[in-house]
């Protein structure tokens, strides 16, 4: 296996930072986000620097198109590989899945995340149900399947909560019978704490070609001390460190040699117990604890 950190979670780093120094701590690649969360005139995010917003390791999407070069001389320079493009281009919208295909086709980087729609929020928004919301996304990935095959790329479907695609299942009935070259799931353990969550054997060998990437993350459930009408507790998710979370990332790990996975295993540590460098650095060493590099 080789890591990689998603750059989602290095906020407080330049481009350059965030190459140098995980190249630095033995990191064997880097998975750049790409989006526009930032002002379009420049100005600084009035609610300061987050994870999601005004993060200075971000690539806008806005003009990606002119800075694949500099994509690539940053990356290059560090000496690190891609794991992939951590795009975030909703996969209806063709223009810029077409963009960042494009992208990921000019830079080596071999595979893209396109996003899949929140059922809720496009229930709410358009009123379609879960079928129609399915049906409309699938002709969008045959679409996306081909122009990706075109390119000599793979377009990538992530599980994720309160998505249309919140498990191995799930994702599988969607992708079932397209190209598993141009076509791949990314299954994230942090994730599947919040919802989805199958065993992770039984998952890999369900999605069979088509798992293609892994995250790694940790979260957990919280009380809130909060009760409903009926008197019953609310609980909250939260994220944590990959030691302090409810999944076990060693369980994980094991599950992915056992069925044979020798890919990217890529880390979004949204947790903040530990300043950003330590906890790179930290989370680096905790893998290669379970994952000697002579394994």
């Amino acid at each position: 296996m080789k890591f990689s950190v998603f750059t989602a979670s290095t906020p407080d780093w330049s481009p350059t930072e965030a190459a140098q120094t995980l190249a630095e701590q033995g990191w064997d690649g880097i998975e750049w986000r790409v989006v526009d969360d930032r002002p379009a005139d420049g100005a600084e995010v009035p609610a300061g620097r987050s994870f999601w917003t005004g993060n200075r390791s971000t690539w806008q999407f806005t003009g990606i198109q002119d800075q694949v070069g500099e994509i690539a001389r940053i990356t290059d320079a560090a000496g690190l590989e891609y794991s992939g493009v951590g795009g975030y281009q909703p996969v209806s919208d063709r223009d810029g899945v077409d963009t960042m295909l494009r992208v990921t086709a000019e830079l080596g980087a071999r595979q893209v995340r396109v996003t899949m729609p929140h059922y809720r929020q496009e229930r709410e928004r358009t009123g379609a149900t879960y079928p129609q919301l399915f049906d409309r996304t699938r002709a969008d990935l045959e679409w996306a399947a081909g122009r990706a095959a075109e390119l000599g790329v793979k377009a990538l479907v992530e599980l994720h909560h309160m998505t249309i695609t919140p498990s191995a299942s799930a994702a599988l009935r969607l992708v079932d019978g397209l190209d598993p070259e141009h076509v791949g799931v990314i299954h994230d353990l942090g994730n599947l704490v919040i919802e989805g969550q199958e065993d992770h054997l039984a998952a890999f060998e369900l999605l069979g070609p088509y798992l293609a990437h892994a995250h790694v993350k940790n979260a957990r459930w919280v009380d809130t001390g909060d009760t409903r009408a009926d008197g019953s507790a609310i609980w909250q998710n939260e994220w944590a460190p990959l030691r302090d979370g409810q999944a076990s990332v060693s369980d994980y790990l094991d599950a992915l040699r056992q069925h044979g996975y020798d890919g990217w295993v890529t880390i979004e540590d949204f947790s903040t117990d530990l300043p950003l460098a330590e906890r790179t650095a930290d989370n680096l060493a905790y893998l290669r604890s379970l994952v000697p590099v002579a394994a």
